[in-house]
């Protein structure tokens, strides 16, 4: 990206989540049109709120370095390298969630503290999230007079201190595990307001601890991820991944606070059956993808590997999931977000905004994969592309 484009999006994209939650917590799901003035002042940064975010963020690193866990090589670099990974996400999941409730049973922290303090909260991520991509800046970029694409898309790869990398560990722990505890506080908000957790509430958060949880214990199979194989890492992950992540992917929970949509029970059965399908096709996939790039040989439900084998060397999975379709594991994540989205009823469309961002940002990751990888194969992604025909979704796209 280059231009004003990245300027652009560092502008909007930070106000755009703040119409978001304004539009879903004062005015009942409608697009905002006005600003209260109670939101303006509980927007306002707080030293309170700031501090709890550093304190947050410097939690979750230390759980990374000291925390016992196992570790791996990541995916192979441009020049043949690759460089080692710590894990132990699944345990400072739970040691993440324990240290939570014993701050609200102790009453450190409110248990409501996400809707009573969602505003400055974000704010605190953003100016955290901005002061970090600027320190990012500085410290890898070639020259101090880097352009301001090099802010937004990053200076560096694989930027470490150390042997801790700043990137891999912002995708998978301070925000994801943010996300967590603000959904679970937000329906600690609901009990509160309302005494009771709602069914469409109850649903939701555990579909979404479920997501987080999962992705802490398959830690490993994010190093094969686009993000962490091919994106440098600057404002726009380092943002992306501490306040879009938290912030926007809890929405429906926020509006769900004070709104109970009817469902029978068919219907909530119905949403649960899409979620878990979404989450087999997602997680299935991906572990397959994963399990064939560590070991070629391993059967593919109980055969052997159908592959491309490509003049440059990486071989294209061609069976299993990836038989039938080249991105079989985006059907799953949208198909999941699109359960999220259903528990909030038909009132607004604003919680749909979830759902729809990730039809979008996948179709276009699938777009520039194939791109990417046309340029990188040729001939023989011509070739995968004819084994697997369907992009995403079997017989429509």
């Amino acid at each position: 990206m280059t231009g004003m484009g990245p300027v652009l999006l560092m502008l909007a994209l930070p106000p755009f989540v703040y119409w978001l939650w304004i539009s879903l917590a004062f005015h009942d799901g409608a697009p905002a049109v006005s600003i209260p003035a109670m939101a303006l002042e509980a927007a306002r940064p707080t030293a309170a709120m700031l501090l709890l975010y550093i304190g947050w963020w410097g939690l979750q690193a230390a759980l990374a370095i000291v925390l016992p866990g196992r570790t791996v090589e990541g995916t192979p670099l441009a020049d043949g390298s690759r460089l080692r990974y710590r894990l132990n996400g699944w345990l400072a999941f739970w040691i993440t969630l324990a240290l939570a409730a014993l701050a609200a049973l102790t009453g450190v922290l409110p248990p409501a503290l996400a809707w009573e303090r969602f505003g400055a909260l974000l704010t605190a991520a953003n100016l955290f999230s901005f002061a970090f991509a600027a320190w990012l800046w500085r410290r890898f970029a070639e020259t101090r007079r880097a352009p301001v694409r090099t802010f937004f898309a990053g200076a560096a790869m694989n930027p470490r201190v150390d042997d801790f990398d700043l990137k891999f560990f912002c995708e998978t722990r301070p925000g994801l595990l943010l996300w967590a505890l603000v959904v679970l506080s937000l329906a600690a908000a609901q009990w509160q307001r309302h005494g009771a957790v709602s069914a469409p509430m109850a649903l939701l958060v555990l579909f979404q601890l479920v997501y987080v949880g999962d992705c802490m214990f398959h830690e490993a199979a994010i190093l094969s991820t686009w993000d962490i194989r091919h994106e440098r890492f600057g404002w726009m992950l380092a943002w992306g991944s501490l306040v879009w992540v938290p912030f926007t992917f809890s929405l429906q929970a926020c509006y769900l606070v004070d709104h109970t949509p009817a469902f029978s029970r068919g219907a909530l059965a119905a949403i649960a059956a899409l979620n878990v399908a979404g989450y087999v096709v997602f997680r299935a996939s991906n572990l397959q993808k994963h399990r064939f790039r560590l070991d070629p040989a391993r059967p593919v439900w109980g055969r052997p590997a159908r592959y491309i084998r490509t003049a440059r060397g990486p071989l294209l999975l061609a069976s299993g999931w990836w038989g039938v379709a080249r991105h079989l594991n985006y059907l799953g994540d949208i198909m999941m977000a699109l359960a999220w989205c259903l528990l909030t009823g038909f009132a607004t469309p604003l919680t749909y905004f979830y759902a729809v961002y990730m039809l979008v940002l996948l179709v276009h990751r699938e777009r520039r994969d194939h791109a990417q990888c046309q340029a990188r194969y040729g001939e023989d992604w011509t070739r995968y592309c004819h084994a697997v025909r369907w992009r995403i979704l079997p017989g429509i796209y």
